[in-house]
């Protein structure tokens, strides 16, 4: 297993300054990595391979971005206060140029493989009955990015030998963070960890909390169950409703098995 930098963007080691490693000529370079074996999202599992950028990149395009959502309430004269719903996964766009018009090889058709391999499950994943591509790391000299999967590829063969052979390409390559964090337990009192809290408005309930965090308007009892709630009609405005992940919800402990729900006694 492999510890990765916690890097949201790009993450650049110091080099000291001055002319030493800063001025050395380092090429980039995709680490690819078997995907965990235990489920963690932060490690990797042991390296399968690389492939290099026989040009370094010439532009780095991030993305990063917020989800936010605003209840609907009818009877309001203005918008509802909007409500977090986490973060997108960041994503790192790139090119990577390819050119064996001195050798007229088939070099250039190997890299592209590579990169549309590292689309496809691993062998060891399959055999494993948990198919997964490979994860990745960008990497050039001193700047790592987050841990990410291949979500893209796209090539444009531009120049080809006379028997057709492709010589030259330019490839788009998409990288979609690899994030999340375990669901962790309250270290004071054992119980869940809120993802997210919801302040409550007027006209709100249990059951359409539930279905704008998780799509679901069942989940109502179990949000019930996390937050205490007795009488799931009397939510008071300003009150705060805990929300934590989906899954830590959907665990048996979290049905309630009496005294909660409409026309409970």
């Amino acid at each position: 297993m492999r510890a990765v930098p916690s890097a949201v963007g790009l993450e650049a080691a110091a080099t000291g300054g001055g002319t030493g490693s800063g001025s050395k000529l380092e090429h980039a370079y995709l680490l690819l990595f078997e995907p965990s074996k235990d489920g963690s999202l932060a490690k990797a599992g042991p390296e399968i391979g690389r492939i290099a950028f026989q040009f370094n990149p010439t532009e780095l395009a991030l993305e990063k971005a917020a989800t936010w959502t605003r209840p609907t309430n009818p009877g309001n004269r203005r918008s509802s206060p909007p409500q977090f719903q986490g973060p997108a996964p960041s994503r790192l766009s790139l090119e990577m140029f390819f050119d064996a018009s001195q050798q007229h090889d088939d070099a250039v058709v190997k890299s592209v493989e590579k990169l549309f391999a590292s689309c496809v499950p691993t062998q060891a994943s399959h055999d494993q009955k948990k198919d997964s591509p490979p994860w990745v790391l960008f990497r050039w000299g001193s700047l790592t990015a987050f841990l990410a999967y291949i979500s893209a590829v796209q090539v444009r063969y531009t120049l080809f030998t006379a028997g057709g052979l492709p010589i030259r390409a330019v490839c788009t390559v998409t990288l979609e963070e690899i994030a999340g964090e375990a669901p962790r337990q309250n270290p004071t009192s054992g119980g869940i960890v809120p993802r997210r809290e919801h302040v409550v408005v007027h006209g709100d309930t249990l059951a359409g909390i539930a279905y704008a965090e998780y799509g679901d308007t069942s989940l109502w009892r179990a949000v019930a169950v996390v937050n205490r709630v007795d009488d799931p009609f009397r939510l008071r405005a300003g009150e705060r409703v805990l929300l934590p992940a989906v899954e830590e919800l959907r665990v048996p402990s979290a049905v309630p098995r009496r005294g909660v729900g409409p026309g409970a006694g």
